[in-house]
């Protein structure tokens, strides 16, 4: 195939696009090209073509030529904002045209005053098959002028241009709740590649292989954006369709609760660099909670010394070459450490492995290796315009993904020049310090020398967040830039849960601390010590611990520390993550495994929880204006009955008869728990159960607890869910960071509905359990028990410490706190009056 010449769109002066003021262009994310200051007002063809895309507000066109190279001409900079004003499309998509040809005119004055800047982007979007041999630049054109010449990649055209002239495409609407961020992108990523055919995503004139999750995220596709799915090649029709039912399943985000008016993006800028201000008079700073504890120790400053990058390469081979050196040093050294770690290591590490092979990134890179830059250059640069790109999209979770990508930048310079990330060395007893924490950074220190870590910078739903929870490192986020004057060496108390750091402490406050840190650890060695010996009372009251369990290993971990049981099994694990559901067969196993686990103790198996944060692909839950508020839990059981049975036959099954209850989740009203028992019993029939299997109600729906009376009359017992409970009672998501500070269970108004549970449950002779994170909060448990509350399912770690807690109180002593409790006005007066009455 020869060569194509492309004319210039526009009279004007053409720049190279490295000069236009925006990530996405001047980063190469759409492809490569020129842009063009125009002089006129009239867009025209470059070259004989087909529309295959025309932007509803007139401002972008896209042509696909006959030899299949796809030109994306955007007039100006963000003009979408014009919604159409100053602009007068010719040509509709599948029209055909000539060279010359007007595609679009536009009012040069109105867009002068109006648009950013009126430079336009003429760009290859599919660079995989041509590439650009020729330009001009610097220089002035008239419209038909010579532009830029394009040269078939070896193998690549052909095929381009024969699979793009039966491109299939279907329109979706996107229903997520946060649009197309990692973990979405992750996924369609995930899914096209088991897919032959080339596919993309395409949001108005904007596109990206739908392979790169890097790419989709940067196409910042929000809730309710119609977008396009498109595919080619001998798969398409079937990807298409995977990939369309993937994004339209919702992926367990539905619609933002937000105003209308509110739902336009504000972007988050690149945060400039931080100075150091000064301590206040009293030493204490105040931070954001990101993983809780007490530490006391030393400050250790670490900064991150910005990596030399030569621009100019010495060969393109060469530099190729030493790229995929560096890259598969790095994704070496990220496969061990994912195959040692827990399951927090290991999920952020496959994500950073995901960003490691984004064909898009790696496609950046080398198309500025073959203008002739070096590897770290590339790279250097193909991350940065992607950071750009996400901090720009306006949702803060995402931005905090960019750590993630300037995490990998640093490993993959490292490993060009010749350095090995090693960690630093720490001495014990460490208090990190730092503007940001990268995640590697973290997982590369010893933990057994590092007493906590504060940033200036930073968030509760970061990566290194998430990694800090897992270690068990207290961890404070956004101190601000008082916490870059802290000297090393210094004296620190970090106080996560109480969200201070404590800088330079007099002898008091650290003897204080020290006493406190040391209480806390004796008190935790004899709860292990004594952790297989009975909850029972001062009093003589029994109550039963039990843990909460998602798997095998769960449910032994419980074992070793002295749970009497399972209080709740999220069955969840077996749904999530695949394609199809788990048959009877499989459910089966897996829940005889457990038991087999726990010998004998009790096993409350919770019936499949899904909607909300919770997605299984096989269940296209529709998009919802909340998904909160949606098909939750027993909805989606009794939405789709057949999956219930299933479960329930499979519990059923597991031997010896009786130690599984069965508890159904997000009931609201007595007739679902009365539809499930409809089927629980035509289960038994089937499989000729004749034993009583108890079914209980999860009380996470202020409905459920108001009504309690109602539900207690015909459910075998009732188990407070508080996470959930908590936020539908405070009207506050708890997955917003912004409000984390606020969700606290020991809220009064939270307490009055497990109050009114318990009350409803005495009526009718009922048990009363909690087995949200409220029941492994130690400050909680005198509370619960004086309201009533018979039974604790909490996390396996924090057992022996309830159990111990249980055996020191007295039940008389807390009805009198449980009564003041629910006098007060705020979660923080209950743990004040917690503290004050009992001294924890």
């Amino acid at each position: 195939m020869s060569n194509l010449v492309l004319a210039s769109p526009l009279s004007g002066w053409i720049a190279s696009l490295s000069e236009v003021p925006d990530a996405v262009f001047a980063g190469r994310m759409l492809g490569d090209g020129v842009a063009i200051d125009p002089l006129g007002g009239e867009l025209v063809a470059p070259c004989d073509g087909v529309v295959i895309s025309a932007h509803r507000a007139g401002h972008a066109v896209t042509l696909r030529s006959e030899a299949g190279a796809e030109i994306l001409m955007h007039v100006g900079l963000e003009t979408v904002a014009l919604g159409g004003e100053g602009f007068e499309a010719c040509v509709r998509e599948g029209q055909a045209v000539k060279a010359g040809d007007p595609l679009i005119r536009f009012d040069l004055d109105l867009l002068a005053q109006k648009a950013k800047s009126l430079i336009t982007p003429v760009v290859i979007t599919n660079p995989e098959a041509f590439e650009i041999v020729r330009r001009d630049q610097d220089v002035a054109v008239e419209a038909g002028g010579f532009l830029m010449e394009l040269r078939p990649v070896a193998g690549a055209a052909t095929s381009a241009a024969s699979n793009t002239s039966k491109e299939i495409a279907r329109a979706v609407t996107v229903p997520l709740m946060h649009g197309i961020h990692a973990r979405p992108a992750a996924r369609i990523a995930e899914l096209a590649k088991t897919f032959t055919a080339e596919t993309a995503l395409a949001v108005g004139e904007r596109r990206s292989s739908a392979k790169s999750p890097v790419g989709l995220m940067a196409l910042a596709a929000r809730h309710g954006d119609a977008i396009q799915v498109l595919a080619s090649g001998a798969d398409a029709q079937v990807a298409v369709a995977a990939i369309a039912a993937l994004i339209e399943s919702g992926m367990g985000e539905g619609a933002p609760v937000l105003a209308k008016s509110a739902t336009a993006p504000v972007a988050v800028a690149e945060p400039e660099a931080l100075t150091p201000a000064a301590l206040p008079a009293d030493g204490g700073l105040k931070g954001v909670l990101a993983a809780p504890g007490l530490a006391i120790g030393k400050a250790v400053r670490l900064a991150s010394s910005d990596i030399a990058v030569r621009e100019d390469g010495q060969g393109v081979a060469s530099e190729e070459t030493a790229l995929t050196a560096a890259l598969d040093k790095v994704r070496a050294r990220l496969e061990a450490n994912a195959s040692k770690g827990d399951k927090a290591r290991k999920a952020i590490l496959t994500a950073h492995l995901a960003f490691l092979d984004d064909p898009e990134l790696l496609a950046q890179a080398k198309g500025l290796i073959a203008q002739g830059k070096s590897a770290g250059f590339g790279w250097r640069s193909a991350v940065r315009g992607y950071v750009e790109a996400l901090r720009a999209l306006g949702d803060r979770r995402m931005a905090e993904r960019v750590d993630d990508l300037i995490d990998l930048e640093r490993q993959v310079l490292k490993a060009l020049n010749g350095e090995d990330d090693e960690a630093a060395v720490l001495p014990p007893g460490s208090i990190l310090l730092a503007d940001e924490l990268l995640p590697s950074q973290l997982m590369g220190a010893d933990p057994g020398v590092i007493a906590g870590f504060a940033t200036a910078r930073g968030g509760p739903t970061s990566h290194v967040a998430i990694l800090a929870a897992a270690m068990g490192i207290p961890a404070l986020v956004a101190l601000g830039g008082a916490a870059l004057s802290i000297a090393d060496g210094t004296a620190l108390i970090l106080d996560a849960d109480g969200g201070s750091l404590r800088v330079a402490p007099d002898a008091p406050a650290l003897e204080a601390a020290q006493t406190h840190l040391a209480r806390r650890q004796a008190a935790k060695a004899a709860a292990k010590a004594a952790a297989h010996e009975p909850a029972v009372t001062k009093d003589g009251t029994r109550i039963e611990v039990f843990a909460n369990t998602g798997a095998v290993k769960d449910a032994l971990a419980a074992i070793e520390n002295g749970a009497e049981g399972c209080g709740l099994l999220r069955t969840e694990f077996l749904f999530l993550d695949r394609q199809t559901p788990p048959d009877e067969d499989e459910q089966a196993r897996q829940y005889q495994a457990i038991a087999d686990a726990l010998q004998g103790r009790p096993l409350i198996v919770r019936t499949l929880d899904v909607g909300g944060d919770k997605a299984a692909p096989y269940l296209p839950i529709p998009a919802e204006e909340n998904p909160a508020l949606g098909l939750r839990g027993v909805r989606v059981s009794l939405w789709r009955p057949h999956l219930l049975k299933t479960q329930l036959r499979a519990i059923l099954r597991v031997q010896p008869q009786g130690q599984c209850k069965i508890m159904v989740p997000m009931v609201a009203s007595l007739d679902e728990l009365r539809a499930v028992r409809a089927v629980l019993e035509e289960a038994k029939r089937e499989l000729k159960v004749t034993a009583n299997v108890e079914l209980g109600v999860m009380i996470e729906t202020p409905a459920a607890a108001v009504t309690a009376d109602l539900i207690a009359a015909e459910a075998d017992f009732l188990s407070v869910g508080t996470n959930d409970l908590t936020q539908y009672v405070l009207a506050m998501d708890r997955g917003n960071p912004e409000l984390a500070a606020r969700i606290d269970a020991l809220h009064p108004a939270v307490l009055r509905m497990i109050a009114q549970t318990c009350q409803g449950a005495k009526a009718h002779g009922r048990w009363v359990g909690v087995c949200g994170g409220l029941a492994s909060d130690l400050a909680a448990t005198p509370i619960l028990l004086g309201l009533g509350v018979t039974e604790l399912s909490a996390t396996a770690a924090i057992v022996p410490e309830v159990k111990a807690r249980v055996r020191a109180l007295d039940i008389a002593a807390c009805q009198d706190l449980a009564r003041q409790a629910l006098a007060q006005t705020s979660p923080e007066a209950v743990r004040g009056l917690v503290q004050s009455t009992l001294g924890v």
